[in-house]
Parts: C-alpha cells; sequence; structure tokens
C-alpha cells in the first residue's frame, strides 16, 4: 500500500466522485481509478460503492479513511518538517504563475528579489491556476500567483492582488484595429476564439459576460485551451479574443491588442489576480518573496 494510494481513497471520499478527485490531485482519471482499484484488490475489499451517477463509501471504506487520514496527515507532516530543512540549506522559492501574471508581473518580481538577496533563487513553473493548486498542497510549489477559485481548500491561504485589465486580440490586418478601443457591441459579427472553461473559468466568464452584458451571444469559431494558441489563432486570421492585457507581453507576431471602450472596461469585467500558499507550512524564504510581492504591488500593477 502506497501514500499515493491512500491519498487517492481520501480525495475521492472528500469529492464523493472520481473526476473531481483525480483534478485534485493533477491526475488523470483513468490513472487515479487504477489506484482505488490496487489498493481494493490489496485489501480484499470494496472502499467505495459505484453507480454510474454517484460515488459513495462502504462500510469498509468509511473505516480505512478514519484510521487513514491522521496517517497521512503524520506523513506529510514529517515530510514539510524534512522540506523545511531542505529549504534552509537549497535557499530555492519554487513560484507558480498563470501565463499572463508570469509575463508581466513576475519579471519585475524576480528583479527585485534578486537585487535585495542575490543568492535566493526562483524555480518558476507557469501552468493554469487549475494545475498550480495541486501542485501547491502536495508541497511541490512553495506560492503560486492564480485566478482565484470559487471554493478554496482549506489547507490554503490567499491574498487578492489586483484587477488585470481584458483587452481584444486582433489580426494585425483586422479593420477594428484602427480605432483606438473596441466596444464589444463591434464584435457581434465577429468570429471569436474562446478560453475553454473547464481550465481557464474567470477567462471563459468574462467573455460570455462581456457579449451578455450587450444583450449579444459570441460567435464562436474555435475554444483552445492555452492562451499561446490562442494569440497563434488569431494571428492566423481565424477571430478574434478577449485576453488579459499582460498577454500583449507573449510577443505573438501578427497580433494587436486594444483596450475595451465604455462600460465593458469597467471594474466589473475585470480578471482576478491572487497569490496563494500553504496555510501551516512555515518557510522564511518564501515569506520574504510575499513581503517583497505585496510591498511592490503598486508599483507592479502601474506595469500593467
Amino acid at each position: 500500500m502506497e501514500l499515493r494510494q491512500i491519498r487517492c481513497v481520501l480525495a475521492a471520499a472528500d469529492e464523493m466522485h472520481f473526476g473531481r478527485a483525480a483534478r485534485t490531485l493533477d491526475m488523470l482519471p483513468a490513472g487515479f481509478g487504477r489506484q482505488i482499484r490496487m489498493i481494493e484488490e490489496e485489501l480484499g475489499v470494496a472502499l467505495f460503492e459505484r453507480t454510474t451517477r454517484a460515488v459513495a463509501l462502504t462500510e469498509a471504506g468509511r473505516d480505512f479513511v478514519r484510521e487513514a487520514r491522521p496517517l497521512l496527515d503524520a506523513a506529510d507532516a514529517l515530510v514539510e518538517r524534512l522540506r523545511d530543512r531542505g529549504r534552509s540549506v537549497s535557499r530555492v522559492i519554487r513560484l507558480g504563475a498563470i501565463d499572463s501574471a508570469a509575463a508581466g508581473l513576475v519579471p519585475a518580481l524576480i528583479h527585485d528579489l534578486h537585487t535585495q538577496d542575490p543568492d535566493l533563487a526562483i524555480e518558476l513553473t507557469e501552468e493554469k491556476s487549475i494545475r498550480l493548486i495541486p501542485k501547491l498542497l502536495s508541497g511541490r510549489l512553495d506560492l503560486a500567483i492564480i485566478r482565484p477559485p470559487a471554493r478554496l481548500d482549506p489547507r490554503l491561504r490567499t491574498r487578492f492582488l489586483l484587477h488585470e485589465t481584458a483587452v481584444v486580440a486582433l489580426p494585425a490586418a483586422h479593420p477594428l484595429g484602427r480605432g483606438a478601443e473596441v466596444d464589444v457591441a463591434d464584435l457581434a459579427d465577429i468570429a471569436m476564439i474562446i478560453p475553454e472553461r473547464r481550465s481557464r473559468p474567470h477567462s471563459h466568464d468574462l467573455t460570455m459576460k462581456l457579449f451578455e452584458g450587450e444583450g449579444l451571444t459570441p460567435r464562436i469559431a474555435q475554444i483552445a485551451e492555452e492562451k499561446q494558441t490562442i494569440l497563434n489563432m488569431v494571428a492566423a486570421g481565424i477571430g478574434a479574443a478577449i485576453v488579459p492585457l499582460w498577454s500583449a507581453r507573449l510577443a505573438v507576431a501578427g497580433v494587436l491588442f486594444r483596450p475595451l471602450a465604455g462600460r465593458s472596461a469597467s471594474g466589473a469585467h475585470r480578471l482576478p489576480l491572487a497569490v496563494a500558499w500553504q496555510a501551516d507550512v512555515r518557510d522564511a524564504n518564501r515569506d520574504r518573496l510575499l513581503d517583497l510581492l505585496l510591498r511592490n504591488l503598486d508599483r507592479y500593477a502601474a506595469q500593467e
């Protein structure tokens, strides 16, 4: 029996849904289900009752969860104590950031950290929020700059940073690019490239709400998951997209960016950015970076 298998059982017990539980551990559903089957086969009992619509703990499963949770907590605590010793020696901060923050906010933050403490290094991971949060929970990251989810794991603490401005990305030769601003109403007949909602819920919902605010429905030409892919599609003339302003720093040739006009530019239609870390983990190096970020946030935000 492995700790990974125990972690899978506890995640499934918390979520009562194998797909959601797999996402919390940054695993594929097939691999997650295989881990559950392996531990059930080893124990010789079923831990879950499965139907096409629901998952429920068996009596053996309830006993297992009750006994296993404190064991896993003790193992995690031991790992953290040893990691604390390693961090004090290695002086490396493992920072995660979504793509727009990695392009717009993180470079100035790293510059300031190197100026203040040249021997303290940053190991940067650029990913979507849904992938950064499991890495943070598992201890593979010390700090992460994310779009805050509607429901955050209680093991994490967060601090709101700012609202990132949204802009319209257009093919370089598009007629709307001749103006200084673009109103959402002007996009009514324009093919749009929309972020995939599961991986980028804030960006997806922002686009849909902007159109709904004008009484419109976007003409969706393509749904894409990666920001770089979205901008490459814009450059190829497939359509336009509504993206965070810092995306302009991703340097995709053939794309121009224009601010939103009128009420579409209001604070209600901007993208939240937050910083998150494990609540019960002590790390002086991480706290130093967090303090630097919060003290200089106004200056970093002014670069938007």
